[in-house]
């Protein structure tokens, strides 16, 4: 069973084509990296898939759901952490999980204390006082703490030196012995998700994506 699946995705802004005609899927139970250098299309393709942007051509399916009518049922069984996401600085880390808290039914309280400790993040401390990765780690950790089936990563790394991203990719890997999660991360340096995927997908500035499993 794939988990996502896209046929002929396309997005569009004005006459720039930011995907064309995008077919890949993610296997249930899979880590799955999006791999393409900045510009090709990756988080452009994050966002149809989360209906935070809409195609202009294709289709993508999520869950069995397709993308444009995903709602809060639907997204409450997907952690989404991106780059680029807010996250609301005034609030300590305790603070900010036990506002997540109420959004999801299925929240496990147990395992938001386990990653807690796993990630060595400070609780009573700002999120704003968090360095960039510590920051990282918050949002992941929000994102997981509710059990979700998915789990979708937009450049993650970005921004993280040499040491705090081996520290991230060491939760990860920890992370995947406590549940049963489909993964999709995206990143422009294979180097980032090498240990983490098991299968592999390249966007070369917009074609098509050709993929790969890694035996």
């Amino acid at each position: 069973m794939n988990i996502i699946e896209t046929h002929n995705l396309t997005r569009r802004f004005g006459r720039t084509e930011a995907v064309h005609d995008l077919d890949f899927a993610v296997p249930q139970g899979s880590v799955c990296a999006l791999l393409g250098p900045n510009g090709a299309g990756k988080s452009t393709t994050i966002k149809m898939l989360m209906n935070l942007l809409l195609p202009s051509a294709g289709v993508a399916r999520v869950m069995g759901t397709d993308s444009r009518r995903l709602g809060p049922a639907e997204l409450a069984n997907i952690g989404y952490v991106a780059e680029s996401q807010s996250l609301p600085l005034w609030m300590t880390v305790r603070q900010y999980l036990a506002y997540c808290r109420p959004f999801y039914p299925r929240w496990d309280a147990a395992l938001a204390e386990k990653l807690l400790a796993m990630f060595e993040l400070p609780s009573d401390r700002r999120l704003k006082d968090l360095s960039r990765g510590m920051a990282m780690k918050a949002a992941l950790l929000s994102s997981l703490a509710y059990r979700p089936p998915l789990l979708v990563l937009d450049e993650p790394f970005s921004g993280l030196d040499p040491l705090v991203r081996d520290e991230f990719v060491r939760g990860m890997l920890e992370i995947s012995e406590l549940g049963d999660w489909t993964v999709l991360v995206s990143s422009h340096d294979i180097e980032e998700v090498e240990r983490l995927c098991d299968r592999v997908a390249l966007l070369q500035g917009g074609p098509a994506s050709f993929q790969r499993d890694r035996g």
